[in-house]
């Protein structure tokens, strides 16, 4: 059994748009395993954050069903961890405080907290340690670099132990070099905790490079066209960007998406 299971998956935002038979995405079908780590791309518009609110039960679709973990989603899930290109720390709260926050406010961890206070933060002093944050766990966010505040931010998503982490373009606004990084710290603590992921890029390097199966949507209203197997060896180096056989799935996946943006400006024309 599937552990993401789309069937037949349609939505349009209000009753307004339904009746107009306006969708921002349409028949969306997705089976995800348990453990695997998938990529969404496309271009901007497509319908890529919305799949993601529809993931995570934010959305409930006009059309068709959500599963995750055999159950239909029917609202906001607790299972999953969710980060963003923006780390949104909060500023009053140390790293390490930020990084408990969701033992403070999801069950059961919840009713515990006060009792277990000490071993929560040990817990999430251990997870920043294990990407590189080890002497910063005390330091404020606004003490750390936007690198550092990213790793943050995953530590955040993963403290509860969540069957699946969600991410929407996470490291979008990082220098090469710091995404690069935090390619290999994801690819780490994916490999180690085996959650399921869900990662939207615009980056094809990064989906490549990270996800076993990479997917591309249509321009809106979003649906996938193409489903790519990654059939690269793991663990994976760096080094492996550098392939021609990495370079060439890169280019694959760019030429479906310069084809439908090729359609989009023909059509406007």
């Amino acid at each position: 059994m599937s552990f993401v299971d789309f069937r037949n998956v349609w939505l349009a935002y209000n009753d307004e748009l339904l009746a107009q038979g306006h969708f921002a995405v349409e028949d969306i079908n997705l089976q995800v395993q348990e453990g695997e780590f998938i990529a969404i791309v496309g271009p901007s518009g497509c319908g890529k954050s919305t799949f993601m609110k529809l993931a995570t039960g934010l959305k409930r679709p006009s059309k068709g069903t959500v599963e995750i973990g055999g159950q239909e989603v029917t609202g906001p899930l607790k299972i999953t961890g969710m980060a963003f290109q923006a780390p949104s720390l909060l500023p009053w709260r140390t790293t390490v405080q930020n990084v408990m926050l969701p033992l403070e406010i999801v069950e059961p961890y919840r009713s515990s907290f006060k009792q277990k206070k000490a071993e929560y933060e040990a817990k999430a002093r251990k997870l920043l340690q294990s990407v590189g944050l080890g002497g910063f766990e005390d330091k404020f966010p606004w003490q750390l670099s936007g690198g550092m505040q990213q790793r943050a931010s995953i530590c955040r998503a993963l403290i509860h132990e969540p069957k699946m982490l969600l991410l929407d373009e996470p490291f979008g606004a990082l220098d090469a070099f710091t995404r690069e990084e935090l390619w290999c710290a994801l690819r780490d603590l994916q490999a180690a905790q085996k959650f399921n992921v869900i990662l939207v890029t615009h980056d094809l390097r990064e989906s490549v490079f990270l996800a076993d199966t990479v997917y591309v949507m249509s321009k809106s209203p979003g649906r996938f066209v193409v489903r790519r197997e990654i059939d690269l060896p793991r663990p994976r180096d760096l080094e492996v960007t550098y392939t021609p056989q990495f370079t060439d799935i890169v280019h694959e996946l760019r030429g479906h998406i310069g084809a439908m943006r090729k359609t989009g400006v023909e059509l406007a024309q």
